[in-house]
């Protein structure tokens, strides 16, 4: 090759090589958008199978934050006191019969071997802003001996195996109508408790941990023709859409509106930070269903993503913990 040439080339070469050296590095993998969707109380039968249907769709795992009542029956009602009332007393009753409970247990049992979460919402659903540190104690212990010894509490036999493992899994907690204090938050890791859901959040917002509490917020999300905000939970969408009164002629607009919220939420998130999306929901079935039925056409259509994952608030926690732990070992 004549020696003109073999400069140019040479030239050619180191060029290539410069441009190499400086080019933009990959842009970072974003993480998968976390959604986690949880039911309060989750007392209807015919509701728990709906939901383990969904999630059998979609490959969604949920928690439910069972009210303990509703494994009582009236004949075993007396087994719960709640703090400040005599025994027997609820906000929200007790199951109809020992066939009932018994077929409850089923279904928990069921959605945790299919790998949901069980949390809970306390038992009698009353308020406990009011409550001490000694007060909410007690209510975690009536909850943990009830859902732990429920089968032998209703005579109901035979009791799996391995059911009172299931109590002792039970790490999360979400108050009552969202009502916490002080107290509450005293008491939770004293009852060996690892998150909490009470909290509201402006928007979706990473959960901070503080004394070994993950708290997480339902976010509060932009809704209806005037994007005003509204708790993304049923029951706040049925209060903002009807007043709390029963428009069944209204539902699909209902349901459309509330498909849409949550879809708006998602993207947003999808598009930018990430950050996980939280819903809540009921056993009710609000305006005929409307926001079940938004429920799963929006599950139906995020949680089959590739790069989502629909998880429950004890996966959240554990994977974050694991990270915290192999973090602090790797450094």
């Amino acid at each position: 090759m004549p020696r003109l040439s073999r400069a140019v080339a040479f030239s050619i070469a180191s060029l290539a090589a410069a441009g190499a050296a400086v080019a933009d590095p990959p842009a970072p993998v974003k993480p998968k958008q976390a959604v986690i969707i949880s039911f309060d109380s989750a007392r209807d039968i015919s509701q728990w199978k709906r939901s383990r249907a969904l999630a059998a769709r979609t490959g969604a795992h949920f928690t439910y934050f069972v009210s303990c009542v509703f494994l009582l029956s009236p004949e075993t009602r007396k087994e719960y006191t709640a703090p400040g009332k005599t025994s027997g007393k609820s906000n929200i009753g007790f199951a109809a019969s020992k066939q009932e409970v018994a077929d409850r247990l089923e279904q928990i049992d069921l959605a945790v071997s299919e790998g949901h979460d069980i949390g809970s919402h306390a038992c009698g659903h009353f308020d406990g802003k009011d409550w001490s540190k000694a007060d909410w104690l007690s209510e975690f212990g009536s909850f943990k001996r009830i859902l732990e010894n429920a089968y032998s509490i209703n005579g109901i036999a035979p009791e799996p195996a391995g059911w009172r493992e299931i109590a002792r899994k039970a790490i999360g907690f979400r108050a009552p109508y969202l009502s916490t204090n002080n107290a509450l938050y005293e008491a939770l890791p004293r009852a060996g408790y690892l998150f909490d859901a009470s909290g509201v959040s402006r928007g979706p917002a990473r959960p901070p941990t503080r004394d070994g509490i993950t708290r997480f917020s339902l976010p509060q999300i932009p809704e209806g023709p005037d994007t005003r905000r509204v708790i993304a939970m049923d029951y706040n969408l049925y209060v903002r859409h009807s007043g709390g009164f029963e428009r069944p002629s209204m539902a699909a607009e209902f349901a459309n509106r509330t498909y849409d919220a949550f879809r708006a939420a998602f993207d947003t998130q999808y598009a930018g930070k990430r950050i996980p999306l939280e819903l809540g929901f009921h056993f009710t079935l609000m305006n005929d269903g409307a926001y079940w039925n938004a429920l799963e056409r929006f599950a139906g259509e995020v949680c089959t993503k590739a790069d989502v994952e629909c998880i429950s608030y004890r996966n959240y926690v554990s994977r974050r913990r694991d990270g915290e732990k192999q973090a602090s070992v790797g450094g």
